[in-house]
């Protein structure tokens, strides 16, 4: 059964405390390929690396059903500057 939005979603807030977050398919609807934004404070002091580990490590069971999934983290400060820069 192909992984939904739902069960990435499920599993995110399972895993972390959630600022935001954005979950995005990008299979046209087959379950295949998903993006992700998510931003907590649990993010604070890791460097880019660390924290996609946390998330491969959260997700491990859901990634390994997918062709492609990519992910932006975020502190809640970092966040907030990343929105000022867009816009």
């Amino acid at each position: 059964m192909p992984v939904t939005v739902e069960d990435l979603e499920r599993a995110i807030r399972a895993a972390f405390p959630v600022s935001h977050l954005a979950i995005e398919d990008q299979s046209s609807g087959c379950g295949s390929s998903y993006a992700i934004l998510l931003v907590s404070k649990v993010f604070e002091g890791k460097n880019t690396l660390a924290r996609h580990r946390l998330i491969n490590q959260a997700l491990k069971q859901e990634i390994s059903q997918l062709h492609a999934f990519s992910q932006k983290s975020f502190t809640p400060a970092q966040y907030t500057a990343h929105q000022a820069k867009s816009g």
